[in-house]
């Protein structure tokens, strides 16, 4: 004969283990539900993805000391600030790949972002970052492209005046072949000016790209 106190003891496991099976069932079956309320809350398209287009990039070579335009697929933002980023992005991905004719560490990281503006409101690089009227990319005027470079890649840019100075003319080159109302380019480091990129190549001034751009495939 099983004594009382085994019995009672059994009893209230039983019980236990029926409450907890209970317990157990229910959060299982709200979390079921739950998961899917979700599934058909969420979106049935699949984002937006940017459509491809063709972009010039000026692709520096320093064996040949030049820059030599050539044309890529890529996917393109609709607001002219983050095509430009995008576009330039590209460039410098190009120069930090293995076996780069203009070998640059970084990639697209290496550029924070760019600003478009008038080039009669555009005396003050360092104000582009706070500025309310951005290019709206039109053809009403020329263009001023404010470069704001990662700290990062000016830290990592070789030194010495030819890479540097291709550098800067790669960038303008691009800009100017896919934006042809930049005129003029000014470049920050992390949202500040610096003097120059590397040692060389002086970030104070800007740049004509009238000047600056050379005729594809020339020496600069």
């Amino acid at each position: 004969m099983i004594p009382r106190h085994q019995s009672i003891l059994f009893i209230v496991l039983l019980v236990a283990s029926i409450t907890l099976g209970v317990v157990l069932w229910t959060t299982l079956d709200r979390a079921h539900k739950r998961m899917l309320a979700s599934q058909e809350s969420a979106p049935t398209q699949a984002p937006q993805v940017a459509p491809s287009e063709q972009a010039t990039l000026m692709v520096a070579n320093d064996a040949e000391n030049s820059v030599t335009p050539r044309v890529f697929s890529l996917p393109l933002p609709q607001n002219p600030e983050a095509r430009a980023r995008a576009v330039l992005g590209k460039l410098f991905d190009l120069d930090a790949a293995p076996g780069a004719t203009h070998p640059v560490p970084g990639g697209v990281s290496s550029i924070n972002e760019v600003f478009l503006l008038p080039v009669a409101a555009g005396t003050d690089p360092a104000a582009a970052r706070s500025s309310g009227a951005p290019r709206s990319g039109s053809a009403a005027g020329d263009d001023l492209a404010v470069v704001n470079l990662a700290g990062t890649f000016v830290s990592s840019h070789p030194s010495g005046l030819e890479t540097e100075t291709l550098t800067i003319l790669s960038i303008c080159a691009t800009l100017h072949a896919n934006f042809p109302t930049v005129t003029e380019v000014r470049f920050l480091v992390d949202g500040q000016q610096r003097p120059t990129l590397a040692g060389h190549a002086d970030l104070t001034r800007t740049y004509l790209t009238s000047e600056t751009v050379p005729a594809q495939g020339a020496n600069p």
